[in-house]
């Protein structure tokens, strides 16, 4: 009896001591996609990507996966998810979806609830050894979002009331990081928009081994099919005529905003840099990590958004072309965001006092007309649209711009999600309640983008900082680049949108100021304090007032394209961005006045900017 009770007691305490099976899946990894997509935007602030359910108010299709499981048993069951609607309404959210587990769907609606970021309890359901299913039922289409899903054997252990950096280190102890692979080059470009694009073939065609790192699928960035603006600003013009003529070997003949996707020819920018022998394109990587020794890059971590896997890319120089100036951020560059002061480069444009004021970001989208009528849900979550403050239109391009007055960067999530928000309100109110609803009843929402397009954040700073001054007055640099021809374009909210919707504007004005077309110091384009990083793109080194002419996608191309050509001559003699100017300027004027674009290339640029420089050769005019 004793021995029989002995063992029972060992029995009992052996249990005790057996670790709780846990797994995390993370959402973004799962195999098939189905209709969501995978959001890699706010990386920096949650630790990873996520999935979305972008169906603009139609569900999407179930995302699917495989686990395999060591240990049967009985699971308790979590996903980390957001109520996007949160901080406008207190209702019950309409990013509703569900989970399945070996295709019994547990009841429990998610998404719908709670203010930030959190861990929901799903329910428990026994898994078996070896493989087993999951799957997310989108239920409504309205942008409901996955992070990840947390399973464990012991009840007691819930990740509920983890923050975003608990989160993380739970990440780090179920999916520690391997880095896989270390890989040496002359140049490592981050972004792949225009700017990046032409910086990377630049130098590919100088001789140097380029790798160009993007976060997305498609290259182009703005100009890609996910945000659909078009190309601005005017190429191939003095002092430097030979830049931007690359432009012509993937720019679109079409142009326009908001337009549909073929109208910006992804294909044609994929074959553009394919076709570079001396490129490494890493597409769907995010740079996360950069490792520096005193003044100096000497490398960077980059992540696949999707599954997780983690490369280390090394080189004696860099270009930041991300927009958000975010490896010069990373590496302890000097930055500056929001508006200077008036009297800190005698900017007549400038606000008296400096503030953190900036040109914000668009979510475009557009309608198309069926042959039916086309039903709408009902969507009112915080903002509330009548007949006084309606937007009675069928498609929204670059005036369609909020979070002017919140921080680009940690505050992005909510800019891009109040985008969204504003369109769905305003769209199911001319649809089901508008006195003028009958002119939408056979429209449908053909294209809402979610991959926000921005116009500002961090700019880094250079030996010299472009300012209005250098526009007004036309100042001749000696180390003259780039051409800028677009008007000194600064976006402020729009006066009668303010009215309505004081603080959360979502609409915007400009008003241009004409300039005599610029060329830039090329000073601008390297960091003052990061001896060897280059950047291209709306993060050079200007004031937020300069910023309103340079950072057109054209001119941020022959930015790209002078630092190529920059970095081929520090590949060449083993040197710094700074040392170019210092003593091969010459050779870089050069590079910069014969360009490196083909010459047998027909021209698509098309002249639907506010100035327009239509003689040839393209000469300066005043406007």
């Amino acid at each position: 009896m004793c021995k029989k009770f002995l063992i029972t007691i060992i029995a009992f305490l052996s249990s005790l001591m057996v670790e709780a099976s846990e797994i995390l899946v993370e959402a973004e990894s799962f195999h098939q996609k189905g209709g969501w997509v995978v959001d890699q935007q706010f990386m920096d602030q949650m630790g990873s990507s996520y999935l979305l359910a972008h169906g603009m108010g139609k569900p999407v299709d179930d995302a699917t996966t495989t686990i395999h499981v060591k240990e049967g048993g009985l699971y308790y069951i979590y996903v980390r998810t957001y109520n996007w609607t949160a901080p406008w309404s207190k209702k019950s959210g309409p990013g509703r979806f569900s989970l399945s587990v070996n295709g019994k769907i547990i009841s429990k609606v998610l998404g719908a609830e709670g203010k930030d970021w959190q861990w929901q309890k799903v329910g428990k359901m026994r898994l078996k050894t070896g493989t087993n299913s999951l799957a997310l039922h989108d239920l409504t289409g309205f942008e409901g979002r996955c992070d990840a899903v947390y399973m464990t054997t012991d009840e007691v252990q819930s990740p509920v009331g983890l923050d975003t950096k608990a989160t993380g280190l739970l990440r780090k102890r179920l999916h520690p990081q391997v880095i896989l692979k270390q890989k040496n080059y002359d140049f490592i470009v981050i972004g792949g928009g225009i700017a990046g694009m032409c910086a990377a073939a630049s130098a590919a065609r100088l001789g140097c081994k380029v790798a160009l790192v993007n976060d997305r699928p498609v290259l182009g960035g703005n100009n890609s099919s996910e945000v659909r603006v078009h190309l601005g600003g005017t190429i191939e013009m003095m002092p430097n005529q030979g830049l931007g003529r690359m432009i012509r070997e993937f720019g679109h003949s079409k142009g326009g905003n908001a337009q549909p996707g073929n109208f910006y020819e992804d294909t044609k920018k994929d074959s553009f840099i394919l076709a570079e022998k001396n490129i490494t394109l890493y597409p769907c990587y995010r740079a996360v990590k950069v490792k520096t020794i005193g003044n100096l890059i000497q490398s960077v971590v980059i992540r696949q958004i999707s599954t997780g896997e983690e490369l280390c890319l090394s080189a004696p120089i860099f270009s930041d072309c991300t927009g958000d100036g975010t490896i010069g951020y990373m590496a302890g560059a000097d930055w500056r965001m929001g508006r200077e002061a008036q009297g800190e480069y005698h900017e007549s444009l400038a606000p008296v006092k400096a503030d953190s004021v900036v040109m914000g970001t668009s979510i475009q989208w557009y309608s198309e007309l069926k042959d039916n009528k086309v039903s709408f849900p009902e969507f009112c979550y915080g903002v509330n649209f009548n007949e006084t403050n309606k937007e009675t239109v069928t498609k929204g391009e670059w005036t369609w711009e909020t979070g002017m007055n919140k921080n680009q960067i940690t505050e992005a999530e909510r800019i891009r999600d109040y985008g969204l928000l504003v369109i769905y309100s305003n769209w199911s109110f001319l649809k089901n309640h508008s006195v003028e609803k009958k002119k939408f009843s056979n429209r449908s929402l053909a294209w809402v983008g979610y991959i926000a397009g921005k116009r500002e954040s961090r700019r880094l700073l250079g030996d010299y900082v472009l300012s209005e001054e250098d526009i007004n007055k036309n100042v001749l640099h000696e180390d003259a680049s780039f051409t800028t021809s677009w008007s000194i374009d600064l976006h402020f909210a729009d006066s009668i949108n303010s009215i309505h919707f004081p603080g959360n504007e979502f609409k915007t004005r400009t008003i241009h100021r004409w300039i005599y077309p610029y060329a830039v110091p090329y000073r601008c384009l390297y960091s003052r304090n990061v001896n060897n990083l280059f950047m291209a793109g709306r993060n050079i080194s200007c004031t937020h007032v300069a910023l309103g002419t340079v950072r057109v996608m054209r001119t941020t191309g022959m930015m790209g394209e002078v630092v190529g050509m920059a970095a081929g001559l520090c590949h060449q003699y083993g040197i710094m961005p700074r040392d170019v100017y210092r003593h091969h300027l010459p050779e870089l004027k050069v590079l910069m006045q014969d360009g490196l674009g083909k010459k047998d290339v027909p021209d698509t640029q098309h002249f639907n900017e506010p100035n327009r420089f239509l003689d040839k050769p393209r000469a300066f005019i005043n406007h």
